[in-house]
């Protein structure tokens, strides 16, 4: 069976008006109103601003999170790193790539007392790999970071690399810690053909984000975009992927509203190829 959840923040009104954000403060609601909508999961979100701020990387915020989470039945098992995105792993700024360095670190002990199985390190956007010179740095950086670990956590990476080029990434490695993060809408955005991807890589991917976007353009609605959700589920259950859906769909100001009717939408699409927990 297959867990659904959801991306921090997508149930709750944005916070300082950002469309993906750790919502600072009042963080804790989430876990009730993902109970309420049948919800096993919340991928939570470490940003770069307020970094310090985030429960993950601190023992009392880390406490809270177990409580909640035992309480409401709802786990974090995963972790979107959007602090990379600010500051890459890859940065050829030697003080940033340290710095971010460590900030995995302490975020892989974090995931040790929570039981979270995976981190998502965004590639994309603003730390989008430019050169080859990036990308070898962030084979350095990363295979250090699991190299001084004692955590079994995942790593798993989401980049604009097309199929071939991102699988040659992930075969470097040669680790079954390094794996991929599937999102159902950059895909589309960025033209690639899903079941190239799927072929190419999907024996790695470890984490799907359901989202859509139009080609080269933002999110949208559930079925409003170009994402072939029938292909790219039909694709990902022929190679008997087990791991979770987090939504990660198009939100507006308040989040919950628009939440449920993309979830009503999406939710017969899924289990005609999955079992949901």
């Amino acid at each position: 069976m297959n867990f659904l959840g959801v991306m921090q923040g997508r149930l709750l009104p944005k916070y300082k008006n950002r469309y993906q954000s750790h919502p600072v403060g009042y963080w804790q609601d989430e876990f009730i109103i993902a109970k309420e909508f049948g919800l096993n999961l919340i991928e939570f979100i470490v940003d770069y601003e307020d970094v310090e701020k985030n429960p993950l990387l601190s023992n009392e915020g880390i406490e809270e999170i177990s409580s909640l989470s035992k309480k409401n039945e709802v786990m974090v098992r995963t972790l979107c790193a959007d602090f990379f995105m600010e500051a890459p792993l890859h940065s050829e700024d030697l003080y940033q790539r340290q710095k971010s360095k460590d900030i995995l670190k302490r975020l892989s002990l974090s995931c040790k007392h929570l039981g979270i199985t995976e981190i998502v390190i965004p590639c994309v956007d603003h730390s989008s790999f430019q050169n080859k010179n990036q990308i070898s740095i962030f084979k350095d950086v990363l295979n250090d970071v699991i190299g001084d670990s004692p955590v079994e956590v995942n790593f798993s990476l989401e980049t604009d690399l097309g199929p071939k080029d991102f699988a040659d990434l992930v075969d470097y490695f040669d680790n079954s810690r390094v794996g991929v993060n599937y999102d159902i809408g950059n895909s589309a955005s960025l033209g690639f053909n899903c079941s190239e991807e799927i072929e190419a890589y999907g024996h790695y991917i470890n984490d799907v984000h359901i989202k859509d976007r139009r080609y080269k353009s933002d999110s949208v609605f559930l079925g409003d975009g170009d994402a072939d959700f029938h292909m790219v589920f039909e694709k990902l259950s022929k190679i008997g992927y087990k791991g979770p859906f987090i939504m990660q769909a198009y939100r507006d100001m308040e989040g919950k509203n628009v939440f449920k009717s993309q979830l009503d939408w999406i939710l017969p699409i899924l289990q005609t190829y999955f079992v949901l927990a």
